[in-house]
C-alpha cells in the first residue's frame, strides 16, 4: 500500500463491472461472513481485509489477516498487515515535532510496533526464499521491495527515525528487477513511483543524489497512467490513492477533490477521505 491511503472510480478507464462487483462481494463478506469463515478461502478473506483497509478500518484488517499470513504463498498478506499497522501507528502518533517523544506517549504504539516488526521480518524471509529458489519470481520481487518500503515509510516518516537505509536500497532494486521483468506490473510501477517522488521532494539534493535520485514529474505521470490503467481493482485502488496524495501534497486541491470524490464512492466508510471532501467541498 502506499504511504497514506487509496481507491477508484468505477466509471475510470481500466476499471470494469466485473471488477467493482467484486468489491460488492468483499463488502458483503465483511458484513455478513466472520473472519473465522473467510480464512477457509484465502482469496475471499485477503479481499475482506483489503476492502477494510481501503475503508480506513486499519485494526480489523490487521486481524483479517491473522490466519493468512502463515502461509509463503500469500506475500500478499504480510505485505498489507504490515500496511495496516503502519497507518495505526501513524493515526496513533499524528504529526507532532517531536515524533519519538509521541512515540514514547502512545500506550499501544510499543505493541503495534513489535507486531509490525514480526510481521515484516516473516515476510522479508518468506520472499527471500522463494528468490533464493527463484530469482527472478517477479511476485517475489515485488513484495520484498513493499515490505521494505512500508519499513521505510515507518521509520524515516512516521517515527522520524534516521534509519531504514539498507531496506530502501533492497526496495529500489529489487523493484527495478520486478519491472525490468514485467514493465507493466501496476503495483511495482506505484511503489516506484514513490520512491521517486519522495526522493525528489523531500530529501535534500546531496542526499537525494547519494539515493539514486528522484524524480517528481515522473512520478506524478506514472501514477496517473497506473490509475487509469487496467488491472486488478484493488491495485489500480492503489494507484488512485497514491494520485491523490499526491495531488494533497502538491497542493493541487481541485484535482485532489475530484480523485477524494471518486474514492468516496468506492470506499465511503474511510474517514480521511470523507472528512477531505467535506472540508474542500465548502
Amino acid at each position: 500500500m502506499t504511504p497514506r491511503t487509496h481507491g477508484l472510480h468505477p466509471r475510470s478507464a481500466g476499471i470494469g463491472a466485473v471488477r467493482v462487483s467484486r468489491l460488492a462481494l468483499a463488502c458483503v463478506l465483511v458484513g455478513r461472513a466472520s473472519v473465522g469463515s473467510a480464512a477457509q478461502q484465502p482469496a475471499a478473506a485477503l479481499a475482506v481485509a483489503q476492502s477494510l483497509f481501503y475503508n480506513g478500518q486499519y485494526a480489523e484488517a490487521a486481524k483479517a489477516t491473522e490466519s493468512l499470513v502463515g502461509a509463503e504463498s500469500n506475500l500478499a498478506a504480510h505485505e498489507l498487515r504490515t500496511a495496516a499497522l503502519l497507518f495505526q501507528l501513524r493515526r496513533a502518533i499524528g504529526e507532532p515535532q517531536d515524533k519519538e517523544k509521541a512515540f514514547k506517549a502512545c500506550q499501544r504504539c510499543p505493541a503495534l510496533y513489535a507486531d509490525f516488526m514480526s510481521q515484516l521480518k516473516a515476510g522479508q524471509k518468506d520472499a527471500r526464499a522463494v528468490l533464493a529458489a527463484r530469482p527472478d519470481d517477479v511476485n517475489a520481487l515485488f513484495f520484498l521491495g513493499k515490505l521494505d518500503l512500508n519499513y521505510v515509510w515507518l521509520v524515516l516518516g512516521t517515527l522520524g527515525r534516521r534509519t531504514g537505509w539498507e531496506e530502501y536500497w533492497e526496495a529500489r532494486h529489487s523493484l527495478d528487477a520486478a519491472l525490468k521483468l514485467q514493465p507493466d506490473h501496476l503495483r511495482a510501477r506505484v511503489a516506484r513511483a514513490w520512491i521517486d517522488y519522495i526522493v525528489d521532494t523531500r530529501m535534500p539534493w546531496g542526499t537525494g543524489w547519494l539515493l539514486g535520485g528522484g524524480n517528481k514529474k515522473r512520478a506524478m505521470s506514472v501514477m496517473h497512467e497506473a490509475a487509469v490503467a487496467s488491472g486488478d481493482f484493488y491495485d489500480s485502488a492503489e494507484a488512485l490513492f497514491g494520485l491523490w496524495d499526491m495531488q494533497v501534497r502538491e497542493r493541487r486541491f481541485t484535482e485532489a477533490l475530484d480523485s477524494a470524490r471518486r474514492l468516496s464512492v468506492l470506499f465511503p466508510n474511510n474517514p480521511e477521505v470523507a472528512r477531505f471532501v467535506a472540508t474542500h467541498s465548502k
